[in-house]
Order: C-alpha cells, then structure tokens, then sequence
C-alpha cells in the first residue's frame, strides 16, 4: 500500500465535514477529504431546502452541497472521492486511515464527518418516490405538507415525535405502527394519544407507497386479518431510526449503544487524541444540515487548538 502523511484528514462531505473543511483550510492547516460513499452527504437526495439560514427562498440540497463544496476548496480543501475502510488509531500525530483497502493516509488530526443513514423500509415504491413525498426527516419536509394528510412509519420515540411535530402542520397524521403496542416511552405515546388529529393504526405494515411521480397514498395490511386497505396521504415518513456510519470506528472509539460516538461534552473530541467527531454520526437528537455545520466548525477549531498544542 502506498502511503501519504497529511496534517488534517477529514472523512465525509456533507456540511459537518465541508464547514471543517472551511475552518481548517482557513488555518492553514491543508485539509484532506475522502467524501465517503455519498458524496455531498443525505443533503444530496433532499430536494428543498428552506430551514437553512442564508437561503430565503430555499435552496436544492444537491446545490447547496456544490456551494459548500466550492467554498471549502477556495480554502484550499484537497477533495478526493474514496471511502476509508479500516483506522488504526494507536499512535499520536500519526492516524493511520486505509482508504478502498488500497491507500494508506498519516494524520496528525482526523476530523470523522461519515454522517448516518435513514433506516428504509426497503420497498421500491418507497425509493422511487424518496424526495417526492418520501422522506425520513419531518422537520426538514414537514412544512411542505402544510394542511394535508400524511403517513408516518415507526413505534419508537422519533416515530412518536416526528407524527406530533406534523401535527401542528397537517389536517391529519396517521401513524402505521407493525406490532400491537409502541416502543416509545410513555411520556411521548401519552402526547400521540392526546393529539385529535393523529390516528395510529396498530398491527399494520406498509404494503407500498402509492404514486407515479409524487406520493399519493399508502396500501397498508392489517398484520394479523391479512385485509388491506388504502390511505389517502401525500406525505410519507419513515421514522425506523438512524444508523451512524461509524463501523470501522469500534474498537477504537467510545460509542453509545447504537454506534453513535461519544464526544467530550462541549466539544468534539473524542477518547483519542487528534481525532474529532461531528455532525450525524455524533448527533443523534438533532440532525440538522445547521448543526451539523457547527460541530464542524467545533472540529475544526478543537483539531487547529490540538496541533498548535503539539508544534
């Protein structure tokens, strides 16, 4: 394997890890990036973006990525496409990072930006129309659902959530939960129950999601009579979790029990030193293109106060 020695290595590319890239590259610091197997991050299968300060009239995901891109490589981000694969974190001021299990990077700092991905329910109706009244995040789309009706997916507390954050929005929000009982905590199912406009339909899994080029209804099967019906909805959220894309980190780095790394409170250092953690595979509660930008600026400026130390 070849190998190269950088100062700051950052894996990932949505906006966690193109604002460190901004921060780093403005201390001089030459960032390199591998921007991971989705380039740009989730932000690139969003299609509007309105919650994003900066854009009043809203922006595609996909383009605010390429601005955010084009910024940090203004600062002299070296961008690379390739995806790490394996870390060994033993030696200070030297991480090695395999890149495609084919390229070896030293570090002295990394800035782990890898994001998490949307649990899916693996239906092609469902992926066809992601973007197009499918989505796995009702505070970025709920808004665009004002007044009509929509479906939610899942039993837990984020199912529980995201159906009462659509319910100040929407005429009606129904709730499609497999098993006969929520896994969510009380507090959060009391709030469902306590809702008029949410109806949860217990014992009912997702058949498909209706619609040729936008979502316009969900054929749903009671689990246990096999009848299947139709609900009319343009919106369609799946609320089944996150998984961090932090795998290649265990071992090495503190993670919580659903592989979501722990950072000193405050900061974005993680339990080695010189590597630093931000955006949605630290973030587990907010999960927003905003903060994760500001995690990358922690990272960033935590990484820059790290290697000052060490000169």
């Amino acid at each position: 394997m070849t190998e190269e020695n950088v100062e700051v290595l950052i894996l990932g590319s949505g906006p966690a890890g193109y604002t460190a890239a901004i921060y780093a590259g403005r201390a001089g610091l030459k960032p390199v990036m591998y921007q991971g197997g989705q380039p740009g991050g989730q932000l690139t299968i969003t299609n509007d973006v309105e919650n994003y300060p900066g854009y009043p009239d809203g922006v595609q995901g996909p383009a605010m990525m390429e601005e955010f891109r084009k910024q940090a490589e203004r600062f002299g981000l070296d961008n690379r496409y390739g995806m790490a694969t394996s870390v060994d974190f033993t030696t200070p001021l030297a991480h090695k990072v395999i890149i495609d299990e084919n390229k070896v990077i030293i570090a002295k700092a990394v800035i782990i930006a890898t994001g998490a991905s949307a649990k899916w329910l693996g239906l092609e109706s469902e992926d066809r129309l992601n973007g197009s009244g499918v989505s796995a995040c009702a505070v970025c789309d709920g808004f665009f659902y004002r007044g009509h009706e929509v479906v939610v997916v899942g039993a837990g507390d984020t199912a529980c959530e995201e159906a009462h954050y659509l319910s100040k929005l929407c005429k009606k929000v129904t709730m499609l939960v497999r098993r006969d009982e929520f896994r969510a905590s009380t507090i959060m199912q009391k709030r469902v129950e306590n809702t008029a406009n949410i109806e949860v339909m217990f014992n009912t899994s997702t058949v498909e999601v209706l619609g040729e080029k936008e979502v316009e209804g969900v054929k749903v099967i009671n689990t246990i009579t096999k009848e299947e019906s139709v609900i009319t909805a343009t919106g369609f959220f799946v609320a089944i979790g996150h998984k961090p894309n932090t795998d290649i980190f265990k071992g090495w780095l503190n993670l919580d029990e659903t592989g979501y790394i722990n950072a000193e409170k405050g900061t974005a250092k993680t339990n080695i030193e010189g590597v630093f953690a931000s955006g949605d595979a630290m973030d587990k509660i907010y999960r927003q293109a905003v903060t994760a930008a500001g995690t990358g600026c922690m990272a960033a400026l935590d990484a820059e106060r790290y290697l000052s130390a060490h000169e």
